[in-house]
């Protein structure tokens, strides 16, 4: 079976339910899958280029961030966005102390649900490789001092 036999089928059993969205999100994919399978990708290339389309598509790098001042923009008052990746920050455009505000990521319900805080600012230090995902941290008891020394609720 081919890819895009394997792709038209599992989006079948999902099925739109008649939700015009959903029809053209489908109808989107299978061109997305089509183009893959067209490319021909096969076991040694189709990995290697799916990790890097996943990646692209979630506005991550390639290749680790250097922190140098090109990579920078002033977006308020001194402080500084990375354009490679939206997420890290740093104050004052000669600070070589950075950080990616999406590092960290809790959930009080057992992974349910998830939300960030000023907790969530982890420090880079440059080459910075940023991850697929952030660290997700398990909160015990939002009442209880016992979230590793997190204040996760105070600005």
């Amino acid at each position: 079976m081919s890819i895009i036999d394997y792709a038209r089928k599992e989006l079948e059993l999902i099925g739109d339910d008649g939700d015009e969205m959903q029809a053209k999100m489908n109808e989107h994919v299978l061109e997305m899958v089509k183009t893959f399978e067209d490319q021909g990708h096969s076991g040694l290339s189709a990995p290697y280029a799916i990790k890097q389309i996943q990646r692209l598509l979630n506005f991550k790098p390639l290749k680790p961030l250097t922190g140098e001042d090109d990579e920078w923009v002033n977006v308020h008052d001194d402080l500084f966005q990375n354009k490679r990746c939206s997420t890290v920050f740093k104050e004052g455009q000669n600070n070589i102390t950075a950080y990616n505000i999406e590092g960290r990521i809790f959930s009080d319900d057992d992974g349910k649900t998830f939300f960030t805080s000023k907790a969530s600012f982890i420090p880079v230090t440059f080459p910075y490789d940023v991850p697929e995902e952030p660290e997700e941290v398990f909160i015990k008891d939002k009442d209880e001092d016992d979230n590793d020394g997190l204040n996760l609720w105070e600005d």
